[in-house]
């Protein structure tokens, strides 16, 4: 079962809209919320009035941030702490300032959502508006509006990594130094259900129980009962139904969870919650925004020989879960990317600014440093004359040099890159492609080839390694299988699906392990009051941390059985085989038991040895020592129109080395969704804010999200290199595509315009900007 192709087992019930979401669950007597946001980026609340809105009919309650910090809430927590970090607290909802546009002051509870809504409209809010920023750079200038007053200059923090000394006195003596500004805008999670909650207090039990749109339940269950609503876990479940896609922006502790909790206990009935489009651009974590100066070095032989990045990192109005990691050790830390990289400084200033946070999205961190690397090498390449192939050839980490220490605290476990990037320009027929490319431009058309080789570190380990760099909880994953009487078998698990494919790679595991059918297998999820403590889905770690796990705890139910086999079969331990279901007495293959037998005596406890507990089941935690780094390199092909800047993305190849692949269609659908993702921020997405703060690419009219007849059938093939971290051999593969082509298509596009003499343009890379840029080229206005 691992390697095949099989059929997700969940979409059954997706496609005939039989799933289950947090918005489809309805509990009796529940009320509706509706939140009252600021319309300002930055004010002071003097006052709320909400007398209007209390007195209209199915009005049942309004509560403001006031309210609840009265009510004993505390403030949301950091998930990751750097020292020398200035933490703002952040409170639920405002209680004394309002710090960006959407951000909630109060909340209206009525018998239908209808009414709630228009019950927000009657509140009404006295605000003295104040001075706001929104550019992180602008944040850090002298006399820039303060957004916090204990985060002086808007600093948030300030990070570094790599040798300084070294990097400087590489650049000092490099033959060639190629300098180069590079800005990766924000982007805005549009995942296809919004987040949602439903609170439901038991006063009889002293129980609440939340369903929410949650990547990580048991986290939502910790940090928000132990730190915010001081609830104790064993009267706290928090249950992640069917999710609707993620990205990283459901990870989160969100204010409207914490108050939809809050708000069931002081009126004693369950309170939901379903954020509206226009409220997921206001209120979900954004992604990226990064301004970023960075310099490489070259010798004479176009070997890189130092590289030295500075970012400045804006982080919105406050910290949420996992912020300060992601433009710190989930960026700096990938610069080396697949070269030899003798030496790497980057410094990273985080800001603080009148916008919506920014945290994790498809990547984190990881697709900035990828386009950090790659567009940089594709400008060295034309300053150098080199073709980007063999640039980046000549610069590869030779396979003789694993494990390989890099410049930047991370130790690659394995890789071999030239064989991925030998097999896409083998696809793509790059020599033909680039004769191609030549001829073309002579009749007047603009072919650009993009190349991207990164590398991704991903199941992000081992948890004393995080731990001492900031994080607030392990990175392991737990695990439990559960042989039933009759052989069939319940899976635990602590990673969630919420678009993945749990259900059936999981189910796979078991099965090829155990001899089962699939069908037999159950994968349970979501759950605090069923699964064991886990880490939940993010990072690219369910299959090489969460899958790990369950490995670990079949091998455990495995030799069980092999003992009672050996019992009942009246042979040694060690004389016992198992293999397709059945074990065996090894050079006997008459003398047998099947899996289904042992498992039934398990429980009978008539036949098995004497030292032994009845039951067939075992839970596992996995923690593994390292990240796995999965690599690989995507070229894009593009055409550009010079009279109206329209690209055209006319070829996208990518070969990829994901280690051992559990589900080949399951790795290829990820693929392709995260190749889309990646290819609209280089091209169309990007997240604008005017001068006030008001985000003015605030719908679907006016934030381009990619159509799928904008992206052409993706050709895609692999290596295969397997991890040594984990028994599977897995990497991850969830947000590879993300990572690798933003990059390649940027770098396409960009080598379509060489001719105009145009080497660089900021992302995305629109119709406007790229027409205002030819005509400038062509000395136009």
């Amino acid at each position: 079962m691992i390697g095949a192709s099989v059929k997700r087992k969940e979409d059954g019930r997706f496609l005939t809209g039989r799933g289950k979401y947090t918005d489809d669950i309805t509990l009796p007597g529940q009320l509706h919320a509706a939140f009252v946001r600021s319309p300002y980026a930055h004010a002071k609340i003097r006052a709320v009035d909400a007398s209007a809105a209390r007195a209209m009919p199915g009005v049942r309650a309004v509560f403001t941030g006031a309210d609840l910090k009265a009510g004993g809430v505390n403030p949301i927590p950091v998930g990751w702490l750097h020292a020398g970090i200035n933490v703002a607290e952040h409170h639920a909802m405002a209680v004394d300032a309002a710090r960006y546009v959407g951000e909630a002051v109060a909340v209206v509870l009525a018998d239908s959502a209808a009414t709630a809504r228009d019950a927000a409209e009657a509140v009404a809010v006295d605000y003295e508006e104040l001075a706001a920023v929104v550019s992180a750079v602008d944040a850090l200038r002298a006399g820039a509006p303060q957004v916090h007053g204990n985060a002086a200059g808007n600093v948030a923090f300030t990070w570094q990594l790599g040798d300084a000394a070294g990097t400087d006195a590489a650049i000092k003596g490099a033959k060639t130094v190629v300098r180069q500004h590079l800005g990766n805008q924000r982007l805005i999670p549009n995942a296809i259900e919004p987040r949602a909650c439903l609170a439901s207090f038991d006063a009889a039990n002293d129980e609440l129980t939340l369903y929410v749109t949650s990547q990580n339940p048991h986290v939502h269950r910790l940090i928000m009962g132990a730190f915010v609503l001081g609830i104790p876990e064993q009267r706290f479940r928090v249950v992640a139904p069917d999710v609707g896609g993620g990205f990283g922006s459901k990870i989160f502790i969100y204010p409207e969870e914490v108050v939809a909790c809050w708000a069931s206990k002081q009126v004693g009935a369950p309170v939901k919650w379903t954020a509206t489009r226009s409220e997921a651009f206001l209120s979900d974590s954004h992604g990226r925004d990064h301004e970023t100066e960075v310099e490489m070095a070259f010798d004479a032989a176009g070997k890189i020989v130092g590289l030295r990045v500075h970012t400045v990192a804006n982080m919105g109005a406050h910290f949420t879960l996992f912020a300060p990691a992601v433009p710190t050790y989930l960026y700096g830390t990938l610069l080396s990317g697949q070269y030899d990289i003798p030496v790497i400084h980057v410094s990273v200033t985080a800001a603080y600014t009148n916008t919506v946070p920014v945290d994790a999205y498809r990547g984190a961190g990881r697709p900035e440093a990828t386009y950090v690397l790659e567009r940089t090498l594709d400008i060295a390449a034309g300053t150098l004359g080199v073709d980007p192939a063999e640039l980046r050839r000549r610069n590869f980490i030779a396979p003789t040099k694993f494990p390989y220490q890099t410049a930047v605290a991370l130790q690659y476990d394995s890789g071999n890159y030239a064989p991925a990037l030998d097999k896409a320009l083998g696809m793509v027929g790059y020599a033909q492609l680039r004769a191609e490319q030549a001829a073309a431009r002579a009749k007047g058309r603009y072919i650009g080839i993009g190349l991207s080789s990164y590398i991704e570190a991903c199941g992000l380990a081992p948890s004393h390694v995080v731990g001492s760099l900031g994080a607030q909880a392990g990175l392991y994953e737990s695990g439990a299988v559960r042989v039933h009487p009759t052989g069939k078998v319940t899976v635990l698990t602590g990673s969630h699906s919420h678009g993945q494919g749990h259900e059936t790679t999981f189910a796979q595991i078991v099965a090829h392990e155990l001899g089962c059918a699939l069908d037999d297998v159950e994968v349970v999820h979501g759950d605090t009051a069923k699964i064991p403590f886990g880490m939940g889905s993010y990072g690219s770690r369910s299959g090489a941390v969460g899958g790990s796990a369950l490995f670990m705890s079949i091998q455990k139910v495995k030799e069980k059985g092999r003992r009672i086999a050996a019992h009942q079969l009246e042979a040694a331990v060690e004389d016992v085989d198992f293999k397709d279901g059945t074990y065996f007495v090894k050079g006997a293959p008459g003398k047998q038991k099947g899996f289904g037998e042992i498992a039934l005596a398990a429980y009978l406890a008539h036949n098995i040895p004497g030292d032994m507990e009845p039951g067939l089941d075992s839970t596992s935690f996995f923690n593994p020592s390292n990240f796995v780094y999965p690599f690989g390199t995507h070229i894009a092909v593009v055409e550009v129109d010079p009279a109206t800047g329209h690209v055209a993305l006319t070829k996208y190849v990518a070969v990829d080395d994901f280690g051992n692949v559990i589900n080949p269609m399951i790795v290829d659908g990820q693929l392709h969704g995260g190749i889309a993702q990646g290819v609209a921020q280089a091209l169309w997405e990007g997240g604008v804010y005017d001068g006030n703060g008001q985000l003015l690419t605030g719908s679907m009219m006016t934030y381009a999200l990619p159509k799928a007849h904008f992206l052409p059938m993706v050709e895609s093939d692999r290596t295969v290199t397997p991890s040594p971290i984990n028994p599977l051999g897995v990497k991850g593969a969830g947000e590879a595509g993300t990572i690798a082509s933003t990059a390649a298509t940027a770098n396409a596009v960009l080598d379509a315009l060489a001719p105009f003499g145009i080497t660089h343009l900021d992302m995305p890379l629109t119709p406007a900007k790229i027409w205002a840029a030819i005509q400038t080229a062509r000395g136009g206005h």
